[in-house]
Formats: structure tokens, C-alpha cells, sequence
């Protein structure tokens, strides 16, 4: 996981325009690299969280315009049934438990990027999920969407295989008690009943904030996505 070093260069050198490092230029933030950054500055410094990793096995994708990104979500809802305190969030020493399933997504946008969510994810098909988050990441990108559809979300999503990625870790979005990353598919040789094959394999990683989600229930979570994402018979 990369986060940010502080740049080191004195205010006068700054100031001055020219050092060692040559022409310093300053840019203002944008509203959206604002909330990122207050964002993640929050979750640093008020969750202790912990990172498990789990390989899982990925069926082979649908005819029916069913996309990787749909199945994800979809694993990770029924997952979050499963273990209802990763839909939930540890406040001022108690824990809140959502009765809705609502997953925010990543959505990569230039030089940030936006979440939005998808509302009742658990009562959805992976089909209809692969369009619904299809057509908020386009509406995303546009700057059509309003303020609401990038509230309400109890857990988080970044698909960061769609990035080239086989390994990421994802910084917690205060106040939800987890989120995941989702590395690239890979496709590797096995031999099955003395015959060779290939299997498709994806590298997940679970954050979760330590006060409400321990390591057993985390390591539940991660075996209920991986179970929704294996092959059929």
C-alpha cells in the first residue's frame, strides 16, 4: 500500500522557486483530491486496521453480460450477510450493524477517483449488478451524478485488476469497518485428475478496522467472496 511522503523542502526554497530539485511548481487541490486526502488523513489516524489475503478460484465470466466487477460485488454482499460486522462500524466505543447492504465502488477518474454506491446490493442478480455499476461509472465520470449516490455505502470496493494490478491493499473509508481489493485474474496450470488444466485466480485483500472486525470473522469474509467467485460444478 503507498501513501504519501511529506516533501522535505524548506519554505524558502519553495518560496524562491529553484533548489535542488530545479523549477518547484504549486497547484491548488481539486474539491475531490481535498476529500481524499481529508479522507484518508481521517482513516490513518483514527482506525487500527489489519490486512488479510486470500487466493481465491474465479469462474469463467457468463454469456448473459455478466462482468467481473458485478461478481465481485455480489460475492462481497452476500459475504457481508454472512458476517454482519463488516456491514457495520465501530463510534465512540459501540458498534453499528446497517440493515441495508450497499457496496461503493471505485471508480479510477483521471488523477482521483470517485465511489460511488450500489444501493441493496444483496438483492441483486451479478447480471444486474455487472450493468448497475457499468452505468454508475460511466455517470461518474460525466459528473452526472448528484451528491446521493456517493453516500449511504457500508462497505467498499476497488477492483484494482482493472488497473494491471495482481496485488492491492485499500485504505478504509471512514466509518465502515472494512474494504477490498481485488487484484488481476491469472490464469495458471494445474493438473486435475492427471490431466492438465488452467486455473483462474484472483488475489483478495481485506482492511479492516481491528475494534469491530477481528481476524476470524475477517477471514469468514473472505471465504464467503471467495466461495461466491469459484466455478461451478
Amino acid at each position: 500500500m503507498l501513501t504519501p511522503m511529506a516533501d522535505p523542502a524548506a519554505p524558502s526554497q519553495l518560496a524562491a522557486g529553484a533548489g535542488a530539485k530545479g523549477e518547484v511548481s504549486v497547484r491548488e487541490l481539486t474539491p475531490a483530491e481535498r476529500t481524499v486526502a481529508r479522507r484518508t488523513a481521517e482513516s490513518r489516524a483514527t482506525i487500527p486496521d489489519i490486512e488479510l489475503t486470500l487466493e481465491a478460484e474465479v469462474g469463467r465470466p457468463e454469456d448473459d453480460g455478466t462482468t467481473l466487477e458485478g461478481v465481485l460485488v455480489a460475492a462481497c454482499a452476500a459475504a457481508l450477510r454472512a458476517v454482519p460486522r463488516a456491514n457495520g462500524a465501530y463510534r465512540d466505543g459501540r458498534f453499528e450493524a446497517y440493515a441495508r447492504v450497499n457496496v461503493g465502488v471505485v471508480v479510477a477518474d483521471g488523477e482521483t477517483y470517485l465511489i460511488p454506491t450500489v444501493f441493496d446490493a444483496d438483492e441483486k442478480s451479478p447480471a444486474e449488478l455487472s450493468r448497475g455499476v457499468e452505468e454508475l461509472a460511466a455517470a461518474a465520470r460525466a459528473r452526472t451524478l448528484t451528491q446521493p449516490a456517493f453516500a449511504g455505502a457500508t462497505f467498499t470496493l476497488w477492483n484494482a485488476g482493472a488497473l494491471g494490478l495482481e496485488r492491492a491493499a485499500m485504505v478504509i473509508n471512514p466509518p465502515q469497518a472494512a474494504a477490498l481489493a481485488a487484484g488481476a485474474v491469472r490464469e495458471l496450470p494445474t493438473v486435475r485428475d492427471g490431466a492438465l488444466s488452467t486455473r483462474r485466480l484472483i488475489t483478495l485483500t481485506l482492511t479492516c478496522d481491528h475494534r469491530i472486525l477481528y481476524g476470524a470473522a475477517a477471514a469468514q469474509f473472505l471465504h464467503v467472496v471467495a466461495a461466491a467467485l469459484a466455478p461451478g460444478p
